[in-house]
């Protein structure tokens, strides 16, 4: 009883946000409002560009509709409680309003890494093992590689949550950042963060890791099937097609490793700003890469806005 008196001590945290002068917070305001509306809007236009045309039933864009929709839940786990920080004075989330922020942050965060590896598995099989594309790249095995996204990114993220909700906050309260992040939250405890500090090492690089392999792996063995296609024309569209899922990857995965892979003593202003790049630029940035690298979703694109 006196522990679970001593972990619930902490009743609200302060979110520091990514600047604590008043002048900067009506602009930061407005910047990530329209940020949020851009990422809602091109998001939203992806997922009913795929679902209305017929052309853009295939995996690849399958696992993009949900990448976009994951991007949606993402972003809105992150913003709206930004935007509301902008405009108060004392920028507080609650104890238990902080742990559902960061399970979801979790959540919809792996689940982007895991489709990001789903879509790198299909551009690999459509340019390495064409002709048994359809066959390994069902419908089936879509759902079920889906389904393991989701769940494998839920159970992940209740693991830490729980572990989190174990340890015990005393006076300090004030979070080094704009969310609720496990690495400023573990700076706050009062208590034995061992457990925590070992399974981010272990389980945590794991499933951050996992993904990222599988993409290289993938991009490895496209890279060599490309450069083995006899014709100029043949190497452009084969690259054309990997081009826009490979920036995206790019993007996420490489403030991802800036802000996590490197000791929690260290962690600065700069992961604050590193940490947008993976939370709402990756989000907002995906829609644009896709359609104006891609023909297919620009035709798909065109269609939706005449049926409009």
């Amino acid at each position: 009883m006196e522990r679970a008196n001593q972990t619930t001590s902490v009743s609200e945290f302060i979110l520091l946000g990514l600047s604590s002068r008043p002048e900067d917070q009506k602009p930061l305001f407005v910047l990530f409002l329209t940020m949020y509306l851009i990422t809602i809007t091109g998001n939203l236009l992806i997922i009913l560009a795929i679902h209305s045309d017929p052309q853009l039933q295939t995996p690849m864009y399958f696992f993009l509709s949900f990448l976009s929709f994951t991007d949606i839940c993402f972003t809105t786990t992150i913003v709206p409680k930004m935007l509301v920080n902008f405009l108060s004075t004392e920028k507080t989330i609650s104890y238990a309003g902080c742990l559902t922020q960061m399970y979801f942050l979790y959540a919809f965060g792996n689940t982007d890494s895991c489709l990001l590896a789903a879509m790198a598995i299909d551009r690999y099989v459509a340019i390495c093992n064409p002709f048994h594309y359809v066959t390994i790249m069902s419908h089936h095995r879509c759902f079920l590689l889906l389904a393991f996204c989701c769940s494998f990114s839920h159970l992940h993220s209740l693991l830490h949550t729980l572990l989190l909700n174990l340890l015990t906050f005393c006076d300090s309260k004030v979070i080094q950042n704009f969310l609720c992040d496990i690495n400023p939250l573990l700076k706050l405890s009062c208590s034995s963060t061992f457990v925590n500090d070992i399974t981010i090492k272990t389980e945590g690089v794991v499933v951050l890791v996992t993904p990222f392999l599988c993409i290289s792996f993938s991009y490895i063995r496209i890279l060599i099937a490309v450069l083995k296609i006899p014709s100029a024309a043949g190497k452009r569209k084969a690259f054309s097609t990997c081009g826009s899922h490979f920036t995206v990857v790019t993007i996420f995965y490489g403030s991802i490793f800036y802000v996590y892979l490197q000791p929690l003593s260290s962690y600065t202003i700069r992961d604050r700003v590193a940490t947008i790049g993976y939370t709402i630029l990756s989000s907002m940035l995906n829609p644009f890469i896709y359609s104006l690298r891609n023909k297919d979703m620009k035709r798909g694109l065109g269609k939706l806005m005449c049926r409009r």
